[in-house]
Parts: C-alpha cells; sequence; structure tokens
C-alpha cells in the first residue's frame, strides 16, 4: 500500500531534480548556521553553488561520529534550542551519545516517513500495532508510535514489558502488528514453543522489524515461529530515527526515502563511491532535515544500492540490501575477513544455544586469539551435564573453524547474560589488544 503516491511514485529524474533543489538549500542553511560545516567548507574551499548534480556531492568532506562527538551536545544543530521541540540521542555505547534535535517540521517529516513504512508493511486504520521498542531517548518506539498514528492505527506502547507480558498482551489486546528488534521477535517465537502456545491462536499477520542487522535464515526462523510476514526497516537516530528506509511485500530491498535523503555507498577502504550493487559503507545526506541537518554522514553500516529501477509495488525510490553489517564489527583476522552475521547464520541451525554472541579479540605472548561467546537457551541450562556442554561447546567450536577457516576459541555463557531479552543494543565485537 502506498501511503503517499505522488512522492512515492514520482519519475526518477524528478526525484533526483527535488533531491539537488532541497540539497543547494540544506547547504546554504548548514554554511550559514553550523560553524562546522562553516569551517570545513572554507577550509576545503568548497563552493556550494557549483553543486548542480548528486555525483558532485563525493567532492563534499564527510561527517563522521567523530565529528558529531566533538560537537556534543548542541553544537550541530542549525536552529536556535527555542526551535527545537523533541530532543532524542543515540545510546552512548561506542562514546558520548549524539544529540539530535528535531523542529515542528522535523518532526511532521518523521512522522510521514515511518507512516510509509508501516504503510508499505500492510498496516491500515483497521490494525493493532504492539511496539515493543523502548521509549526513552531511544527513536526506535516514539518513531514508530507516531507513524502509526498517523495512519490511523491503534498503538499499544507496550515497550519494556516481559516476554510474558508481551505474549499477554498480544493475546488479550488482539494484536495484528509486532514492531521490534528481529532477535526480539526471535525471543518471543521461543517463548510461545515454551509455552506450548501455538500462534495460530495469536493475530498477528506482520511483524516489522529493525535495530540492528538479521540474516535471510533468521528472517525464516522468525515467520515459522510467529506466523507472520516480516518486514525489514532501517533508520538511525543520527539520520532521523526509523524510517529512512523499508521493505515492501516485495521484499525485493529497502526502498529510500528520496525525497528527504540521498544515499551513497562508498568503499570501506577508499572512502570512493563504488558502482551499483557493490557493497560499501552507507553515506547519508539529509535535504529537509532543519534542527541537525548532516552532510554525507558515514553511517558505518555495510550494504549496496540493489536497484534504482521501479519495484514491483509502485515505488521508484533506490533501493538498499539488508544491512549486512558494520564497519566497526569487520575483523580482520589472519588475512580472513569476519563479518558476525556470517556467525549468526551458523548459530541458527545448532540447537541448545540462543543464538547470542560476542567476538573478543585479544594478544597472548604476541600472538591474537579470537573468542566466541555463546548464549546457551534456557532449555538447556537446566542440563547439568558437563560432558554434554563441552561436546557442545566442541561442536561450535568446529563449525566455526570450517565455516571461517581459523582457530577459535568458544565458550558458553548463561542465558541473557550477553543480550537482555533481545531489546538492548550489545557490542558484538570487543578488541582487547588497544588496552594490552
Amino acid at each position: 500500500m502506498l501511503y503517499n503516491k505522488k512522492m512515492e511514485t514520482m519519475p526518477q529524474p524528478d526525484i533526483e531534480q527535488l533531491q539537488i533543489e532541497r540539497l543547494q538549500s540544506t547547504l546554504n542553511r548548514v554554511y550559514r548556521n553550523v560553524a562546522f560545516y562553516k569551517h570545513i567548507f572554507d577550509e576545503k574551499k568548497i563552493d556550494i553553488e557549483k553543486l548542480k548534480s548528486k555525483q558532485d556531492l563525493a567532492g563534499l568532506p564527510f561527517t563522521t561520529r567523530e565529528d558529531l562527538n566533538n560537537c556534543y551536545p548542541y553544537d550541530m544543530f542549525a536552529v536556535p534550542l527555542r526551535d527545537i521541540v523533541r530532543i532524542h540521542s543515540t545510546s552512548g555505547t561506542t562514546g558520548k551519545p549524539v544529540v539530535v534535535g528535531y523542529t515542528k517540521n522535523d518532526l511532521r517529516h518523521w512522522t510521514e516517513c515511518t507512516a510509509r513504512l508501516l504503510a508499505s508493511a500492510g498496516i491500515t486504520d483497521h490494525d493493532v500495532v504492539q511496539i515493543a521498542f523502548h521509549y526513552d531517548l531511544f527513536t526506535g518506539g516514539f518513531g514508530f508510535h507516531q507513524g502509526a498514528e498517523l495512519i490511523g492505527a491503534s498503538v499499544i506502547p507496550a515497550s519494556t514489558s516481559t516476554l510474558e507480558k508481551q505474549i499477554l498482551i498480544m493475546k488479550d489486546f488482539k494484536s495484528t502488528a509486532l514492531v521490534c528488534t528481529p532477535s526480539f521477535a526471535f525471543h518471543i517465537a521461543g517463548m510461545l514453543e515454551e509455552t506450548n502456545t501455538h500462534p495460530e491462536n495469536l493475530f498477528l499477520k506482520v511483524g516489522i522489524f529493525g535495530a540492528e542487522p538479521w540474516s535471510e535464515l533468521m528472517r525464516d526462523r522468525i515467520e515459522k515461529g510467529l506466523h507472520v510476514d516480516s518486514i525489514d526497516t532501517y533508520g538511525l537516530t543520527e539520520i532521523i530515527g526509523p524510517g529512512v528506509a523499508g521493505e515492501c511485500e516485495y521484499h525485493t530491498g529497502l526502498h529510500i526515502n528520496e525525497d528527504h535523503f540521498i544515499v551513497e555507498v562508498v568503499d570501506t577502504s577508499t572512502l570512493e563511491p563504488v558502482p551499483t550493487g557493490n557493497e560499501g559503507e552507507l553515506v547519508f545526506t539529509t535535504i529537509t532535515k532543519e534542527g541537525f541537518p548532516l552532510i554525507r554522514y558515514r553511517t558505518g553500516d555495510i550494504a549496496r544500492i540493489i536497484s534504482t529501477e521501479p519495484c514491483e509495488c509502485g515505488r521508484t525510490f533506490v533501493r538498499i540490501s539488508r544491512i549486512i553489517g558494520r564497519t566497526d564489527d569487520m575483523i580482520f583476522f589472519e588475512g580472513v575477513k569476519i563479518l558476525p552475521a556470517q556467525i549468526e547464520e551458523m548459530l541458527l541451525d545448532i540447537k541448545g544455544i540462543a543464538p547470542h554472541f560476542r567476538i573478543v579479540i585479544d594478544r597472548e605472548q604476541e600472538k591474537d586469539t579470537i573468542e566466541i561467546q555463546v548464549e546457551i537457551s534456557k532449555t538447556l541450562s537446566a542440563i547439568d551435564e558437563l560432558k554434554y556442554l563441552e561436546s557442545l561447546r566442541n561442536s561450535i567450536a568446529e563449525k566455526l573453524e570450517k565455516k571461517l577457516g581459523i582457530q577459535v576459541k568458544v565458550s558458553l555463557a548463561e542465558p541473557g547474560s550477553i543480550r537482555k531479552e533481545g531489546k538492548g543494543k550489545v557490542r558484538l565485537v570487543e578488541d582487547r589488544r588497544s588496552v594490552r
């Protein structure tokens, strides 16, 4: 379903023209009002009036997470604080949190962007939408909440309720859509199985997931466990929150809301733009944000542009692949490139584990080591057989070594010790070598 047919089906030449007009306006605004951009544009001798196409973006400097940290809390705002009506921030797990401000117009645009994603997932004013994201400084809960209300759906802010309470709400309140992280949905499916609650006794028809990368195998397990169609979405607080991109019912990539964002994909090593279809780091430029506009922001997320052609659903926006990992989670170990998604896909096939994990890189006696800490399932934790657990650990290590081509150490962790019920963010990679 299309929420805004005029914009979502606009021919690509018209989209590009609109993007350039909005980009020029944004560049002038940040140059006038954000000291960081004025300084860097002057330093690089950037003449913003010469930008006439999206290809000219490559001549502009990047904005990085470090830049945002250095401008903490309000130095990246492009309007006075009195014009900011909402403030959110990132979790701050990798340094200072990034503080993001929204004007009234920003909230209006954000609300429509999430409404579009929900509509593309089939949400209408007849649905009951259960949102199991945190309602705090994190943007997930509020972003989807306001979009669902704009559509006219009934919204249940289930937020941090326990697994048991989430399932009770689904049954009693007749939720038709679940919005959360894929890992939390995986936990809910596991709880249904443990309590012998058949998903057909629920009213769920669709799951709308985001905030973390997940594999096709994880999608398959969730859909079978909850009996839902699953929709992948993409967004990040620095850009706007949820609403940047999302799948439609055809699952042929995530449609970027191109009337609000310009996407680039750059090589993770050279930072040069890559051809359509090649993997690289996503870079976004916001072109309608007033409070916290960003120019060529390096997201750290790895994906590719799938197609610039119209989708079967009628949308003409550029589509990106699902996120396969992050640049800061990419590991080069003994000449081998490892992404956590590779490990997750293998762990999903092993019974008795969650599958939540952490990768720990260390150095012992001048030699780098890699350890994979894996959560066991709640049912397995009741088994008090050291021989069985040791056999499981050895089996996991053997399969990982075969898949990755390197020797790894595997340790088993208690349920919930790595990822608390799938809701919170966890650092998948911990590199201890820098503190040695």
